[in-house]
């Protein structure tokens, strides 16, 4: 057995790829806020690409962890000098290890934010990225609003020099450059949300704004905030991962990353202090990001959404197992056929028939496992940023919307807490209490859900939506989740 580190990268298995560069040349160039499997099976691997080539050793990733569960990555990673393994798991078996050595530092912030502060603040840092997930942006998911009124937030206003968050110590850092005479780096959002670059300007020059309106409006003018489409789905590595990492390949690593073969980044060509050739590695550098985001949010996101809640009641636990049933395939590409893609405009050098049916392969993978709990964490921070839109401009046209209303209803059946074999569903959510406490109104009150106007604004106001809800809704609890997709496959709406 060979623990991974620097020392014993020659000692690994011939079929294990390792770096081909010297880590000792790689410096920093980037932090990266939010360092889990997505970003490590991503961002940190196209990196590792062209290190592999020679290029980009100025562009080292620097890790940084603001949460209190960011500790076990920190020591983990720090054990095995930040190298970490990542396995692509292929449709008919075959591993495909290779270590990654891009990662070249990491700072838990909770333990010391002046050095996070002092690394954001130094010249070589030149791209600030981040996967902090849908909610890590702190906006109302109605209005928009960015929220002052958070106590970490509250705290970061009143003690800039010792910031709690991310937009304090981003923030701060861009603020002592400015002192300084140090050029601002670009921030890149890598999150799962519609014009992702453009929120992150908003929420980062709300926050600046509530500090210093003049470092505001220096940063609304000169930090670059690129929108980008990310996508390559990285399960959470179990311990099952890591014992056939260990038995499979000879390798002791403490969090190996998993994910599918399949990988793309789409990228708007807009950086104010440089950028690493990320062309060269495959990624697409485009003027305008937004056509292929929303065809990624609406159609591989808001579908992930519609097979996990249904999936769940119907007593299957992993995404493969849902599409390789027929009847959740039909539900699912109905969907995006007949709802998701008519609200997008035409996507440059995309076959959207195609896209939709590789979906469908990918989400079948067996060998990812991809549990249906990681795709149901967090809906109150994804079914308004995902499907949500579908609605409204499908209301709005005059579209159908049968298929997206009774997703929503399976998520609000979902927060029962229940499935339909009388097990019970661990709902893991931000607002778990308060969804659970309206959930529990659903028979005695069918639209109490979707009055919740902090997620779906006045969208029950709206007759049409209401009754395809209220309809699935019933189905759900009268006949179940098979039988309302049996229905849902007999009938459209009009006929």
């Amino acid at each position: 057995m060979t623990r991974l580190n620097n020392a014993n990268l020659g000692r690994l298995a011939p079929a294990v790829a390792t770096p081909a560069y010297d880590r000792g040349r790689v410096t920093p160039g980037i932090v990266h806020f939010g360092v889990g499997g997505f970003h490590r099976a991503h961002q940190a691997m196209y990196l590792d690409v062209l290190m592999n080539r020679g290029e980009a050793l100025d562009w080292g990733i620097v890790g940084v962890g603001v949460m209190a569960g960011d500790r076990r990555m920190r020591d983990a990673l720090a054990a095995q000098d930040h190298l970490f393994t990542l396995v692509v798991k292929h449709p008919d078996g075959r591993r495909e290890p290779r270590v990654i050595g891009s990662l070249v530092d990491y700072l838990f912030a909770p333990d010391d934010p002046a050095a996070v502060v002092e690394r954001l603040a130094d010249p070589a840092i030149r791209l600030v990225s981040l996967t902090v997930t849908e909610g890590g942006y702190n906006f109302h998911p109605v209005s928009g609003e960015f929220d002052l009124d958070t106590p970490d937030i509250r705290h970061d206003l009143e003690h800039p020099e010792a910031p709690k968050t991310t937009f304090g110590m981003i923030v701060e850092g861009l603020a002592r450059r400015r002192e300084r005479g140090v050029p601002p780096f670009t921030v890149m959002s890598c999150d799962n949300i519609q014009g992702n670059g453009e929120v992150a300007r908003e929420t980062f020059c709300a926050y600046a704004r509530a500090r210093d309106p003049g470092l505001a409006d220096w940063i609304a003018r000169e930090v670059a905030f690129p929108n980008a489409m990310v996508d390559r789905i990285t399960p959470v590595t179990s311990e099952a991962d890591i014992t056939e990492l260990r038995e499979g390949f000879g390798i002791e690593d403490a969090w190996p990353v998993v994910c599918e073969p399949f990988t793309q980044w789409v990228l708007e060509d807009h950086f104010v202090a440089g950028r690493p050739p990320l062309e060269a590695a495959g990624v697409q550098l485009v003027d305008d990001v937004v056509p292929y985001e929303l065809m990624k949010l609406r159609l591989l996101n808001a579908s992930h959404q519609a097979l996990a809640y249904f999936g769940t009641l119907a007593g299957y636990r992993y995404a493969h197992e849902v599409c390789q049933d027929p009847l959740f395939v039909d539900f699912l590409l109905d969907y995006m056929r007949q709802e998701a893609s008519p609200t997008l405009a035409p996507v440059p050098g995309i076959d959207l028939e195609r896209y939709r049916q590789t979906l469908i392969e990918r989400f079948a993978n067996p060998e990812v496992r991809d549990t249906l709990a990681r795709l149901c964490a967090e809906s109150s921070d994804r079914i308004p940023k995902w499907l949500v839109p579908v609605i409204r401009e499908q209301l709005a046209s005059g579209g159908q919307i049968r298929c997206s209303a009774a997703v929503v209803a399976s998520w609000a059946r979902y927060a029962e807490g229940v499935d339909e074999q009388g097990r019970p569903i661990e709902v893991v959510d931000r607002l778990r209490d308060e969804l659970m406490a309206i959930a529990a109104e659903n028979q005695t009150r069918p639209t109490a859900f979707i009055e919740n106007r902090e997620l779906f604004g006045d969208l029950a106001e709206d007759a049409r939506f209401r009754e395809a809800y209220r309809w699935a809704l019933a189905s759900l609890h009268e006949r179940g989740a098979r039988a309302t997709l049996e229905t849902l496959a007999t009938t459209r709406e009009g006929a």
